[in-house]
């Protein structure tokens, strides 16, 4: 009885820092990500010449033969908005989740 009460103690204690270390690992993820679609833009930009307005689709930056290989996905289940040069790429998820540039 004293074994199964000092485990269910140490799992009440592993469980929330489990899962903080969770959300940390996919909002720095989900930053990378980001970062990465953000440099793919500026890269594609530069090697054609465009302007900051100009807009890029998921067609013109991921590839085999394009600026990154497999689409990013975000490890939290959301979706990511290509927006054009001089803007920031944006994840869908709530400003408080932290998924942001």
């Amino acid at each position: 009885m004293i074994v199964v009460a000092i485990i269910g103690r140490l799992a009440a204690i592993a469980i929330p820092n489990f899962n903080k270390a969770r959300e940390t690992s996919q909002q720095k993820s989900c930053i990378d990500n980001l970062k990465q679609i953000e440099g793919a833009k500026a890269s594609r930009a530069l090697e054609s010449k465009q302007v900051g307005t100009a807009l890029a689709t998921a067609g013109d930056l991921y590839g085999a033969d394009k600026y990154v290989r497999d689409e990013p996905i975000c490890p939290a289940a959301f979706a990511y908005t290509i927006g054009s040069v001089n803007t920031k790429e944006v994840c869908s998820a709530p400003a408080a989740s932290g998924h942001l540039l």
